[in-house]
């Protein structure tokens, strides 16, 4: 198996991290795995915020749903990043969508976001995809401006605890041949 294959096999969500600073080294390599994500026509519609301030912190903690598994990840990781997305020019050809699905730019993003945890992970810091916030809020205390949606929030820390992992479906579960 390849180095790929097993960080893509051992990644986990986690939510509970020690209490230890991620390095601008680090950071900046998953930052460099962000910049080489693939996006609609190479639009890069992804921006990053990296926040490390604990008022930060708690404002964005205070924007999540009742009872998220990932509140106290928000103000407990090193780093938090907010994944946001340029609205309009992902899936877009001349100003207007060509997709059924409209603007493309939440698939973009997953793929940045991904690019983000595995590299993460690849590093030894680990993470945890949190979507369940008011995003409104959050780009308020953000100071997102028009144009743009907070999409995501990704926080980041040295595991305290790696839990095994979830049972997944076989491929032959979810995999066709030439029809559904």
């Amino acid at each position: 198996m390849s180095d790929l294959a097993e960080i893509i096999r051992q990644r986990r969500s986690i939510r509970r991290y020690e209490e230890k600073a991620i390095s601008d080294e680090a950071i900046q390599q998953i930052l460099e795995a962000v910049q080489w994500a693939p996006s609609w026509t190479n639009c890069q519609c992804w921006e990053v915020i990296v926040i490390k301030d604990a008022s930060v912190k708690e404002k964005l903690q205070a924007t999540l749903a009742p009872k998220n598994p990932a509140t106290k990840a928000i103000t407990n990781a090193s780093v938090l990043l907010a994944l946001c997305g340029k609205l309009g020019v992902s899936g877009f050809y001349d100003n207007k969508p060509t997709t059924k699905f409209g603007d493309w730019f939440m698939f973009d993003l997953g793929l940045a976001t991904q690019n983000i945890c595995l590299r993460a992970h690849d590093l030894g810091i680990g993470t945890v995809i949190v979507g369940l916030f008011d995003h409104d809020k959050a780009k308020e205390v953000l100071n997102v401006p028009a144009g743009y949606d907070v999409v995501a929030l990704i926080p980041m820390g040295y595991p305290a605890k790696i839990s095994a992992a979830p049972k997944r479906r076989e491929i032959a579960e979810f995999t066709h041949y030439e029809r559904f």
